[in-house]
């Protein structure tokens, strides 16, 4: 059997824009994808904790340390800069590995989303 865990989390940063005419995705600071696993591409899950909004999307890198979270497209419907947001991915894996299966949890600073 076959199930999915969170293989990747980044907790709790601010939102720092939101472009309805991009194309879709959420951009994220490319240090916060290297710190918490996640790679260009990849679906992610983002919980809005000001509004309870969740919703899914793909990853791509934002600059290097400019704490950049800005979600893209139709997602930018559902988030307003300075929201706090959780960002999870998740992987699929057999049962007993996910058992034993240790995800990355990154918890940035919540004020600049520095990892410092």
């Amino acid at each position: 059997m076959q199930i999915q865990v969170v293989k990747s989390k980044i907790h709790r940063v601010k939102v720092t824009g939101a472009d309805l005419q991009y194309i879709g995705s959420i951009t994220i600071d490319e240090d916060l994808m290297d710190a918490s696993n996640i790679i260009q591409g990849e679906k992610v899950q983002i919980v809005n904790i000001n509004n309870g909004e969740r919703l899914e999307t793909y990853a791509i890198p934002g600059p290097r340390k400019s704490g950049e979270i800005t979600l893209n497209g139709p997602a930018a419907r559902k988030v307003a800069k300075g929201d706090i947001v959780i960002i999870i991915s998740y992987g699929v894996m057999d049962f007993e590995e996910a058992k034993s299966f240790k995800p990355t949890l990154i918890f940035p600073n919540e004020n600049d989303n520095s990892l410092t």
